[in-house]
């Protein structure tokens, strides 16, 4: 039988809910920074805005993000983060996902938004630099997702068209943010999100972890330039 061969030169991979099962540690850090700081906020509002900038998530919370609650809520989500990264794990087929798609010749870029701190954790918790060509963090670009900038930034980097690329991630901000950038978008459902919700969004096929998408990636998007969802 004839190898197949990917149609995408390089594939984006978002990290927290898509890589590494963190999202709820972030809704935790996140709930308790609030009540803390004395604005309680009920961590499913919480949840719907996990994967947005920072300074979205604060503004679409608590009004704003230069108000002296957001500011003390920022401070403590950060130390309750760091003090909750034991409980962070790998996603299933997340380091074997990454590690397939660099042996088939594909870019592997990590285009999050988080910012260095946190991505240093992430990282040192995937141990997939062997895998990885580009990374992207919270601090190139003045605004992050659902904004397309990280994004361009990521392709930039990778020296790869929108057109050759796909973006991987498990929010409704990673899918808009790629449809923003001209990106074609995959969703996963290891961030807690809704399968309609992503393709709503405009995912082109959503897949349940990082395993779901390595078992399936011959009949993956990376594979063929239909725009059809699956």
């Amino acid at each position: 039988m004839p190898v197949l061969k990917p149609t995408v030169d390089a594939v984006l991979l978002d990290i927290d809910g898509t890589l590494v099962d963190s999202n709820y540690v972030h809704v935790d850090a996140w709930s308790r920074a609030f009540r803390e700081a004395g604005g309680s906020v009920a961590s499913w509002r919480v949840h719907r805005c996990i994967g947005m900038d920072g300074s979205k998530l604060l503004e679409t919370l608590v009004g704003s993000s230069d108000s002296a609650l957001a500011h003390e809520a920022k401070k403590l989500h950060g130390e309750y983060y760091a003090a909750a990264s034991a409980d962070l794990e790998v996603l299933p087929g997340a380091r074997e996902l990454l590690a397939d798609l660099n042996s088939r010749g594909i870019t592997v870029v990590l285009a999050t938004s988080a910012p260095e701190s946190e991505l240093s954790t992430l990282r040192d918790l995937l141990d997939v630099e062997d895998s990885v060509a580009v990374v992207t963090s919270g601090e190139d670009a003045d605004v992050a997702k659902p904004e397309p900038d990280i994004v361009a930034v990521a392709l930039e980097r990778a020296g790869v068209e929108a057109s050759k690329a796909v973006m991987v991630g498990d929010s409704v901000w990673d899918i808009e943010s790629a449809g923003r950038a001209g990106v074609r978008a995959v969703g996963v459902l290891s961030g807690g999100i809704s399968r309609g919700e992503l393709l709503d969004a405009g995912a082109i096929a959503v897949f349940d972890d990082p395993a779901d998408l390595l078992a399936n990636i011959e009949d993956s998007p990376f594979y063929s330039d239909e725009k059809a969802s699956a």
